[in-house]
């Protein structure tokens, strides 16, 4: 019988989680039998394209279990239930932090998880690992199914579901998990400050990877306009008014275009300040757009710009998704040293860096590669050579096939 794995997200499908998906599909390709559960539907009406092509059936929990699903998992284990269902009632402060969902809540999504597997073992398809993406309420809920029927389960964590939920609840979900994998080294220190020296044992980073077969360079051509294109949530992390205001300090330098891909809830003020700098010429919010618009902005682009910094809440980006997708497309790329974007972007080879929040060192980087056309394609073509060293999606379904126990599926 071919084993299955069960992935749980927190929402399902995000148009910011494309790297979600992509993994979901390199595991496909792989062999990996998979089955998604979402705690809720994103509610988004942007999609990215490669969305359809996923084959793994995708459930919605409800809010609350229904009578014959808790029936079910008590018969299969009544004292396993027993005791699950008296932690989940006896620790609410598990769902402290940054949470979606109380602890009781995630037990019912736990119940749900925990009867879907039991109706699956007749089918031939035994779900043998629970893979939850994110630590903060898909990890809560991977504990409590763990607790309610010994499945193994591993935790990928990303960037403010690590650093916003308490450091017990985090030791919680990660002592009973068999693996802990994050993006960056940068959240590997993190997780070493908050974690004993035998959960550290189960933390490795795997980097997102991409499709390097859909991110590919573009043509290089020289019309006079430097185009540098962003992408990213319009939210305080990512750091827009910097860039901005980087932006206002070449104008006269050259001529340049900034593209901005992306909607949020900064989307009125950054239209405000870049009527306030006078850049209303040079620069475009494009808003939400699906991995197709994107593929081909990058390949027209001759660089790519992202800027952000930890805010005083302590939310942060790991290794950003889109500066991967720059650089696969053969970017070079000016950011800031924040998270594990250094991992990725090695300054005056694949791109530059700045501190964070040095709007006139962004500047400095920015007009540098206005000014120099070769320097551009040469740490373009390295930045390309850095996305097939490291950021390959189909070898990151690899490494995960393996944290999961499937590996086998593959050979």
């Amino acid at each position: 019988m071919a084993a299955r794995v069960m992935y749980l997200t927190r929402s399902w499908p995000r148009l910011s989680q494309t790297f979600i998906v992509n993994e979901v599909l390199a595991l496909e390709r792989l062999g990996v039998g998979l089955d998604i559960w979402a705690m809720t539907p994103s509610g988004e009406q942007v999609r990215q394209p490669q969305v359809h092509r996923v084959r793994a059936p995708v459930s919605f929990a409800a809010a609350a279990a229904r009578p014959e699903d808790h029936a079910l998992v008590a018969e299969l284990g009544a004292q396993r239930y027993a005791d699950t269902a008296r932690f989940a009632s006896s620790h609410p402060e598990l769902s402290t932090g940054y949470a979606n969902a109380s602890t009781t809540e995630c037990f019912e999504v736990a119940v749900q998880l925990a009867a879907r597997r039991a109706r699956l073992e007749p089918e031939g398809a035994p779900v043998t690992h629970l893979h939850a993406h994110f630590a903060h309420d898909p990890a809560l809920v991977a504990l409590l199914a763990h607790l309610l029927t010994g499945l193994t389960y591993s935790v990928t964590a990303h960037a403010r579901d690590l650093y916003q939920i308490p450091r017990a609840s985090l030791r919680a979900r990660a002592e009973a998990a068999t693996s802990v994998l994050t993006c960056c080294g940068a959240n590997v220190d993190f997780l070493a400050a908050q974690l004993g020296p035998q959960a550290m044992t189960k933390v490795r980073v795997i980097h997102h990877g991409i499709d390097l077969r859909q991110f590919t360079p573009g043509q290089t051509r020289d019309d006079g306009i430097v185009r540098i294109v962003s992408v990213g949530r319009l939210v305080e992390k990512k750091g827009f008014p910097d860039l901005l205001r980087a932006c206002a300090c070449l104008v006269g330098v050259g001529p340049f275009h900034l593209t901005v891909f992306g909607d949020g809830p900064m989307r009125g003020e950054l239209e405000a300040d870049r009527r306030a700098l006078g850049l209303d010429d040079v620069v475009t919010f494009a808003g939400e757009q699906d991995s197709t618009v994107i593929v081909e902005a990058m390949r027209d682009a001759d660089v790519f710009a992202m800027t952000p910094f930890v805010t005083t809440d302590g939310d942060r980006d790991g290794v950003p998704n889109a500066i991967v997708e720059a650089l696969a497309s053969g970017l070079p790329v000016v950011s800031t040293a924040v998270g594990g974007v250094a991992e990725a972007v090695q300054h005056g080879h694949n791109g530059l860096l700045a501190p964070a929040r040095d709007v006139m060192a962004v500047s400095d980087h920015l007009e540098s590669l206005l000014r120099d056309p070769v320097r551009r394609r040469m740490m373009g073509r390295r930045a390309r050579q850095t996305a097939e060293r490291a950021f390959d999606v189909d070898r990151a379904a690899e490494q995960l096939a393996h944290v999961f126990g499937v590996a086998e599926v593959t050979s």
